[in-house]
């Protein structure tokens, strides 16, 4: 018992030494060196934790050819020129990463896309389901043509729907308007088909605008110059629909929503005149030409008064086709019908041509109201 006490007298001693030794920096330091290992009375060994790596594909490079890398981030990412809209940087970053990744999946690099798609790419301003949405375009020799053009690219990137909704909205157009012109000409109908065709040409041409102008986009205009002008810059930041909905990174202030229904309603009003002029002044030829042949009924006809009914249809398509459009595609067609059926075409497609049935009907019995209303009818 002495001499086990004895040894651990001395090994606490040893102890108390070294740990002075150690702790003191003014002591040189020994000439040898030992380590003291402690061991366990449990003989347990931890597990051995391994890092998890997840392997991702490798990225294709981003070169934009100016060595730095990229210059002025901000100036290709729709900035607002105005109004509050804004831009999150995070956003860009993700909608790059997410676009990248689904080209490498692919098997595709950035050269593989359009000049204007791939420069909206490297500035992150579209995402990952876009560019999935126009390699699945680019498989039909239909939507690859359309896709030439710049405006069909921008509206199909946004609703793959878009032509089947312009060949509905013509469609519907063609049908109500021979309706209208039947029903107005009855037994002169066939006699008087010169008309009726005219008529119905302009209809179209006029449908075909109210899709066109107010559908959502992907935005891939080229980016303002700096020497833009104020109101330049600030239409240019407005989404073309003041509904749509923003693609992440991008988000758009009340003052540009309201800007997209001005610059719409500016341009609708230039369509609806300009194709009213050229049918009244077609149909007042053709009336005068048919009085000049046709002596007896030369007094059924009566001229249209070109300049009052082109204005006031003008200024009826700028406010109220333009809103009732915006409505439908930004409103009743992106944010309800298309997250509630998205998977479901055939039906998605079914709604939306009831939808627009529907509006064009409304858009009629408005018409007529405005038309008696404003004394050009």
């Amino acid at each position: 018992m002495a001499a086990a006490s004895s040894r651990l007298s001395s090994s606490l001693s040893s102890s108390s030494t070294l740990t002075h030794l150690s702790s003191n920096p003014n002591r040189p330091s020994p000439p040898f060196a030992f380590s003291v290992s402690v061991r366990s009375p449990l003989n347990y060994r931890l597990p051995r934790l391994t890092s998890l790596r997840l392997r991702l594909p490798p990225l294709p490079s981003i070169s934009n050819g100016s060595g730095n890398n990229g210059g002025d981030s901000s100036n290709g990412r729709g900035g607002g020129g105005g109004g509050g809209g804004g831009d999150d940087d995070e956003g860009w970053e993700e909608n790059r990463n997410s676009a990248m990744f689904v080209l490498a999946n692919l098997g595709r690099s950035l050269d593989s896309l359009p000049l204007d798609l791939a420069e909206a790419v490297k500035d992150g301003r579209v995402t990952g389901e876009i560019v999935t949405r126009f390699v699945n375009l680019e498989k039909s020799p239909l939507f690859r043509w359309l896709m030439n053009f710049g405006g069909f690219k921008e509206r199909l990137l946004a609703d793959d729907l878009f032509l089947a909704k312009v060949l509905m909205e013509c469609g519907v157009g063609i049908f109500t308007k021979t309706a209208a012109e039947y029903q107005k000409r009855k037994e002169n109908f066939v006699k008087e088909l010169d008309f009726v065709i005219a008529d119905v040409v302009m209809a179209i041409v006029a449908d075909f605008m109210l899709v066109w102008l107010p559908a959502p986009t992907v935005s891939l205009r080229p980016l303002v110059t700096v020497g833009a002008g104020p109101i330049t810059k600030f239409f240019h930041g407005c989404p073309d629909n003041a509904f749509q909905i923003a693609l992440a990174g991008r988000s758009y202030s009340l003052v540009q929503r309201i800007g997209a229904i001005v610059r719409n309603g500016s341009k609708l009003f230039v369509v609806g005149t300009a194709s009213s002029l050229i049918g009244t002044g077609v149909t007042n030829a053709l009336i005068k030409a048919r009085k000049a042949v046709d002596k007896e009924n030369a007094h059924e006809g009566e001229d249209v008064p070109i300049i009052s009914t082109s204005v006031g249809y003008g200024v009826y398509m700028a406010v109220s086709s333009n809103l009732r459009y915006q409505i439908l595609a930004g409103v009743i067609e992106q944010r309800m019908l298309e997250p509630l059926l998205h998977n479901q075409k055939a039906l998605l497609s079914a709604m939306c041509f009831a939808v627009r049935t529907g509006n064009t009907f409304l858009g009629s019995l408005l018409w007529v109201d405005y038309a008696r209303w404003i004394g050009i009818q």
